[in-house]
């Protein structure tokens, strides 16, 4: 029995299968996803989505939508797509599934009578190459297979609608190539085996995406299909066909199958979910290597990249990955400030954080390889010019104060990870000395001197050394309570907000704490009792009139819940690590706990893999994209958390 796989009652069942989604990446940045039943619930669905440099290197377009089979067996003819159109699914070809697994890659059972048809989907690891194998596993009489293509050539983020295409297919062997629009690569299909192609240049209107209906977006999409493939099939015979942006030679297709296959890691248990997982959000481009932040729609964010490092890479011993794409980030560092999103031209500094995490994934770096000796030499002067901007003063009023603390914002600018923007201004204003940004900044510094000594760097240890005490003296000061035993979210000249949230964590988290002892004690209790569910910390106490925990509505609704009591599996790492540091193996049974209690997440939404957020109501229903790679990421480091304090027992 497969370990990630749905019978025939769930399949069959649309408010299941519509609801589950299956995602393929590569590292090239491509993707092939749908819901388990084949019907696109969203405009990010397609059989190959993949990146398009010279049009735009922010984003993803989608190619072939879908491929639509219809097989006739003597006088039957069985539709396996599904679609959503005005009122009404067709055809309703998820009816006719039997099973779905993903033990390697997605795999779908029909039943056609008294015939039984396989589909794996396979997307090629280092190239723009979608495979689809068909295998006539049992019957008696020889059945006609049917593929028909859908295009729409478009940024993932639009939809397309009925224009003027081009018109004109290209005879390729064993099949043929369509370019749509002329600024796109075009698309080269062809099957293992001679195949017949008729052109039918047909637009196919209002295909319907459930899922941005309900997310308040357009939903309508008018689909293209260029013309339909058709064969015949024997009892047992196995097809391949490829669709890519190259030509292939159609006799190797099933070796070239069978090679990826073999090479592919097996999904065995939960912990091997979360390794495969964690691949897909490793790509390569000509910049270097990009860390993806979530699937479907994010892209390389700065802050998002150094917080999943880690545990993407390091947890799963790859040091290398992790070096290449600290390398990759700093080519855009500007005035101290690394990315929040984009890239080159095109790239957006509004991250106060996004620096200050790159010295922590750094400092893990360190930990893992014991290579800290040779890392001021490799980043010391990148790390003295983020510190020294942030010191001085750069863009977003990010600059320190006499006290040591660090101060950034400005009225329509979110600088910290809490960064939902409503008509222009954020919805969780945390301008002013932000209790996370303190804790990233504190250890920054400390971490820095930790490497200049080693390398008898005088001078900066000079310039640096007694801003730590300064700081963390200041700090608890003025953001510790004890009478309320927590710390304040940030503090500006109008107020100090004292809104109970995960941020004041990382205060006790990262290795250079800036609370310790019964103070931190007092924090975790309180976060434990007001901000963790089994799916990660809420955003907001349920108790303060501000919160909001169903996350639901149009994108400025949304928008307006995103921080204000929605759960973020992320905070779970840092969560779990103070935990640890703090009540030693006695909170390790929480840990495994928390760790555990995962599992059953990865067959709820995206199959496989960790959302994004989840509501702050019970049962916490997995909403946002489908798998976010920092929610993946800090699972990994979760485990590697509890292994070590194991290993240490024993």
């Amino acid at each position: 029995m497969s370990y990630l796989s749905f019978n025939k009652e769930q399949l069959v069942d649309s408010n299941f299968s519509f609801h589950r989604e299956f995602l393929e990446a590569n590292e090239t940045g491509a993707f092939s996803s749908s819901s388990i039943s084949l019907c696109n619930t969203r405009k990010y669905h397609g059989m190959l989505v993949l990146r398009q440099p010279y049009i735009s290197s922010d984003f993803c377009y989608v190619m072939l939508a879908c491929l639509d089979e219809t097989v006739i067996h003597e006088k039957h003819t069985f539709h396996l797509a599904t679609h959503q159109y005005p009122g009404v699914l067709h055809p309703q070809g998820f009816s006719l599934l039997t099973q779905f697994h993903m033990d390697k890659i997605p795999t779908w059972i029909y039943q056609l009578g008294n015939v039984t048809l396989k589909k794996e989907l396979l997307l090629v690891q280092n190239e723009n190459r979608l495979l689809i194998r068909y295998s006539y596993l049992k019957g008696k009489e020889n059945i006609r297979l049917k593929l028909e293509p859908f295009t729409s050539f478009r940024n993932y983020h639009d939809l397309a609608k009925n224009n003027r295409v081009h018109r004109n297919c290209d005879s390729i062997n064993n099949g043929m190539s369509y370019q749509m629009y002329r600024d796109f690569d075009a698309l080269h299909m062809q099957c293992s085996k001679e195949i017949d192609f008729k052109e039918t240049y047909e637009w196919y209107f209002d295909n319907e995406y459930l899922r941005e209906m309900e997310r308040g977006y357009e939903y309508k999409e008018d689909l293209f299909q260029p013309g339909i493939f058709s064969l015949n099939m024997t009892p047992g015979e196995e097809i391949i066909f490829s669709v890519g942006t190259s030509e292939t030679e159609p006799h190797e297709l099933a070796k070239f199958f069978n090679t990826e296959f073999k090479n592919r890691k097996t999904i065995k248990n939960f912990e091997s979910s979360l390794d495969i997982a964690a691949e897909q959000f490793i790509s390569k481009t000509k910049k270097g290597t990009e860390i993806t932040a979530g699937f479907h729609w994010f892209g390389r964010w700065g802050r998002d990249t150094f917080i999943s490092l880690p545990g993407l890479t390091l947890s799963r011993n790859q040091p290398e990955v992790c070096k290449d794409a600290f390398d990759t980030m700093l080519q855009d560092l500007q005035d101290g400030l690394l990315t929040n999103i984009g890239v080159g031209e095109e790239a957006r500094y509004n991250s106060a954080d996004a620096s200050l995490w790159f010295f922590w994934a750094l400092q893990e770096y360190a930990e893992h390889t014991g290579k800290s000796s040779e890392l001021w030499l490799s980043y010391g002067d990148k790390m003295k010019e983020i510190l020294s901007c942030y010191k001085e003063g750069t863009h977003y009023n990010i600059h320190m104060k006499e006290n040591g603390l660090l101060w950034g914002g400005q009225e329509d600018v979110a600088l910290t990870w809490m960064d939902a923007m409503v008509d222009g201004k954020p919805v969780t204003p945390r301008a002013g000395h932000a209790v996370d940004l303190n804790a990233l900044w504190y250890n920054a510094i400390c971490f820095s001197l930790e490497l200049a000594k080693e390398a008898n760097d005088k001078d900066f240890v000079k310039e640096w050394k007694a801003i730590p005490v300064k700081i963390k003296s200041t700090f608890k000061e003025l953001f510790y309570s004890k009478e309320k035993g927590y710390l304040a979210d940030f503090i500006n000249e109008q107020k100090v907000d004292w809104s109970i949230r995960p941020n004041q964590v990382f205060a006790i988290s990262l290795p250079y704490p800036l609370i310790e002892g019964s103070a931190a004690k007092s924090v975790l209790e309180v976060v434990k009792e007001y901000l963790l569910t089994p799916r990660g910390l809420r955003t907001l106490a349920q108790t303060d009139s501000n919160y909001k925990g169903i996350y639901r509505g149009d994108q400025k609704e949304r928008d307006y819940m995103y921080h204000q009591g929605i759960v973020w599996p992320w905070l779970l790492g840092h969560f779990c690590e103070a935990i640890v540091k703090i009540h030693g193996d006695k909170g390790l049974s929480l840990v495994k706990k928390i760790y555990k209690g995962f599992e059953d997440a990865i067959f709820e939404y995206g199959v496989g893999s960790v959302a994004e957020i989840y509501d702050g109501e019970a049962p916490h229903k997995a909403v946002g994209t489908i798998s976010q790679a920092w929610s993946v990421a800090e699972l990994l480091r979760i485990k590697e958390i509890i292994d070590q304090k194991v290993k240490k027992k024993v």
